[in-house]
């Protein structure tokens, strides 16, 4: 595979060439398999070390699927999967989409609160969990009855079925479900801003589609090994940790550890990592260590970013230590890689670049018309791209309102240059990029309110040099309780039990009241524009 070339000639000779019908699991995971690829080089966070081929993932995966036919899991059912970094990921989310189930891919942070709306949100029937996960999936069980089946994995549990044994007991050569690309295949839930997380459906379609960000902006090519950072949870491990690198057969590099920056040098070297994809935090942290400028990364031909904007200071610093440019992307849980800095095209540091090929993405104003250049407006895709999701699970009005006509409303602002290239501005709505993650401010602040001492409070994005933004809560405290560094303390740890811990507000504010609309509503506007003047103060 070559890089992009001429950016003008791929974008318009691209087709995405999406099949009627399509099973990532059977046409290519067990493609891969019989041509005897490698698929994985697995790092547990003890330096014990697996290697893994795709006839490995094939055969695991046709297990379990029909381990999970035998229970009663059929075509168009919900799974809930909450494992960490582990090769059983793979192949428990291979084996689901050649069962034609629905995977729902989980975060092991989730708390019991978490888990239960997702499991009674989806109608799951069945959650399959690591060690890690057992006790808050033990916390909500009760309460979410539509669950009737729970495999563990690598642990032993009373009223769990043990994987191991599932797919030991279980018989190779599983057939799986022709499914059509329009069939349901993956639910990734993203957080709101005034509600709960919102179950963003996918197709087969999409797990086709993967393949163009992975060609275009990862570049990949024959040889190469591939990292990506991401965590189990998110949308971007579906996209480059297995759908995207998978679809050309390329061997990734899936290391269960926390980042640690000197580590994550020495693994880049030690593992002849070649492509590279992190968190822009993780960029800006390694950018600051002793050890990047030792290291010699002459095996490592490209990197990639996404998630927030990457400040171009640690680009620069990146380029002028090994020559490496970060190419910046952008793309949401509800598609793909909208627009990016791809090989062979020119970047211009901070910018998010241009659209993707297949990507006919725009910045537009509130009647649809295109903006000129330099004008700020929303970001906006124009038609019905198979790598965009099909709709917001039960939730048909939300699903109506991020529609504009032909365009589906990305939520983010930006303008464009006189060379077509895009700008991020900021978001539209109140969700906080932090470090990578998405969190709703709803989510923090009913949690918040659960604690005796709050009476009300708002939660906005406060910048952060190394994390982009960190959660940032403004409480009123109720009558009896007065403000100090314990009850901060004391906040934060209640935040990081009842919730998963990336959610904990890093900084809170005691205020006697929060700006309010005339209707009541809390004008978090307001307070985001206040810790953006002082960021800069």
């Amino acid at each position: 595979m070559a890089n992009i070339g001429d950016y003008e000639k791929t974008c318009a000779s691209f087709d995405w060439q999406t099949p009627e019908r399509f099973n990532f699991g059977r046409d290519v995971v067990d493609r891969w398999a019989e041509e005897g690829r490698p698929a994985m080089v697995w790092l547990g966070t003890g330096g014990e070390e697996r290697r893994l081929s795709f006839a490995d993932f094939a055969r695991l995966s046709d297990r379990f699927a029909a381990a999970a036919r035998e229970l009663g899991v059929r075509k168009g059912d919900r799974v809930m999967v909450l494992t960490g970094k582990i090769p059983e990921w793979h192949a428990i989310l291979t084996a689901l989409l050649k069962l034609g189930a629905v995977a729902i891919p989980c975060a092991p942070q989730l708390r019991a609160r978490d888990l239960e709306y997702r499991a009674n949100h989806s109608g799951a029937v069945m959650l399959v969990s690591d060690g890690e996960g057992l006790e808050e999936s033990e916390k909500m069980r009760s309460s979410a009855p539509n669950l009737r089946h729970f495999v563990s994995v690598g642990a032993e549990r009373d009223g769990w079925e043990p994987f191991e044994g599932l797919v030991e007991g279980a018989p190779d050569g599983f057939s799986a479900e022709d499914t059509a690309s329009s069939d349901n295949a993956f639910m990734l839930y993203t957080s709101g801003t005034t509600k709960n997380p919102k179950g963003v459906l996918h197709t087969h379609g999409y797990t086709h589609a993967k393949r163009v960000q992975a060609r275009y902006w990862l570049d990949l090519q024959d040889g190469d090994r591939l990292w990506c950072t991401s965590g189990t949870g998110w949308a971007k491990s579906i996209w480059n940790v297995y759908l995207g690198p998978w679809s050309w057969g390329t061997e990734i590099l899936f290391h269960e550890g926390g980042f640690d920056p000197a580590e994550r040098v020495r693994l880049i070297q030690e593992y002849g990592i070649t492509v590279l994809c992190q968190a822009p935090t993780e960029y800006r942290l390694m950018a600051k260590t002793r050890e990047l400028e030792e290291a010699d990364l002459s095996g490592l031909r490209h990197a990639v970013s996404a998630g927030e904007p990457l400040n171009p200071p640690v680009i620069q610093r990146w380029k002028e230590l090994h020559g490496i440019t970060i190419h910046d992307g952008y793309g949401q849980t509800e598609n793909t890689l909208l627009v990016g800095n791809f090989p062979g095209m020119r970047v211009k540091p901070g910018s998010m670049g241009k659209p993707s090929p297949g990507c006919d993405v725009r910045v537009i104003d509130e009647a649809g018309n295109e903006c000129p250049p330099g004008e700020i407006g929303d970001i906006a895709l124009r038609g019905r791209i198979p790598a965009l999701f099909k709709e917001y699970w039960e939730a048909p009005e939300e699903t109506a309102a991020v529609f504009r006509g032909e365009y589906y409303i990305t939520g983010d602002r930006a303008y464009r240059d006189e060379d077509g290239y895009l700008w991020f501005v900021g978001r539209s709505d109140d969700v906080i990029l932090s470090a990578g993650y998405r969190i709703g401010p709803f989510e923090v602040e009913s949690t918040l309110i659960e604690h005796p001492a709050v009476v009300e409070s708002a939660v906005v994005a406060s910048p952060d040099p190394d994390r982009g933004s960190v959660v940032k809560a403004f409480v009123v405290l109720g009558e009896g309780y007065e403000p100090s560094e314990e009850l901060v303390r004391e906040l934060q740890e209640f935040c990081k039990r009842q919730t998963a811990p990336y959610k904990y507000p890093r900084r809170i504010e005691f205020v006697d009241e929060l700006p309010k609309t005339t209707s009541g509503k809390i004008r978090r506007v307001e307070l985001r524009q206040r810790e953006m003047a002082q960021s800069r103060t």
